[in-house]
């Protein structure tokens, strides 16, 4: 059994939401790190989370939410990577990029509410955050992680992957079926494509801070390898 995890956080967010995952899994007695990426760049967010990964002493399940999806998909080539869990997250194959994957939206898909760049970075839009992103989170928790917004680089959503390593380790794929910021025919697509074995929860795109359970147990799943 996989006895580390390390976790990836996506765009507009930092590692902070991955707390009610890390109380559960350590009390399990997994080691478990979390990487807080910079998010200006897919290169440098894989060169963060390989720091980590470099660190442990032994294999590791590897854990990507949203934009975290495509950091995962490259770093996990990594020789200490055994397992890949995505947690409504992108996962790109050889030469995609999250803007090649959200290039064509399908018809009536909600749009998320992305502001227009401003030197560079992207923000969504405070007002909108909790409907959005984390419409099955409390009002005054939307709120806070709306306005603790980490500027995304808009490099890193054009960073493309060069290997995925899906196409070489197992997967698993946790898809929010009431997610508005990545539509979940589009995440239960790119799980299939990954070949993951796939489970759903009735969350939003913040379903890993919402529901921390569903997203261990299949974390748990992947450290044993069912």
């Amino acid at each position: 059994m996989i006895r580390n995890v390390v976790l990836v956080h996506g765009g507009f967010v930092d590692g902070s939401g991955w707390l009610g995952t890390h109380r559960l899994l350590t009390a399990d007695g997994f080691t478990v790190k979390i990487v807080q990426n910079p998010t200006l760049s897919l290169e440098g967010d894989v060169a963060a989370t390989r720091f980590v990964l470099d660190g442990l002493d032994g294999p590791a399940v590897l854990v990507g939410h949203s934009y975290g999806g495509a950091v995962i998909s490259e770093a996990g080539t990594h020789d200490a990577v055994a397992a890949l869990v995505y947690v409504a997250a992108f996962a790109p194959d050889k030469g995609e990029s999250v803007n090649t994957l959200i290039a064509d939206p399908p018809p009536g898909a909600p749009v998320p509410p992305i502001l227009p760049p401003r030197d560079g970075f992207l923000y969504l839009d405070r007002d909108k955050f909790h409907a959005s992103f984390a419409a099955d989170l409390p009002a005054d928790e939307a709120a806070f992680l709306a306005d603790a917004q980490v500027p995304w680089g808009v490099g890193a959503l054009a960073g493309t992957v060069t290997e995925p390593a899906w196409r070489h380790k197992p997967s698993w794929y946790l898809v929010a079926t009431a997610d508005r910021m990545i539509p979940p025919p589009a995440q239960r697509a790119m799980a299939t494509r990954a070949g993951a074995v796939t489970a759903e929860a009735i969350g939003s795109h913040a379903v890993y801070v919402s529901q921390p359970d569903a997203v261990a147990d299949l974390i748990r799943q992947a450290a044993t390898g069912r």
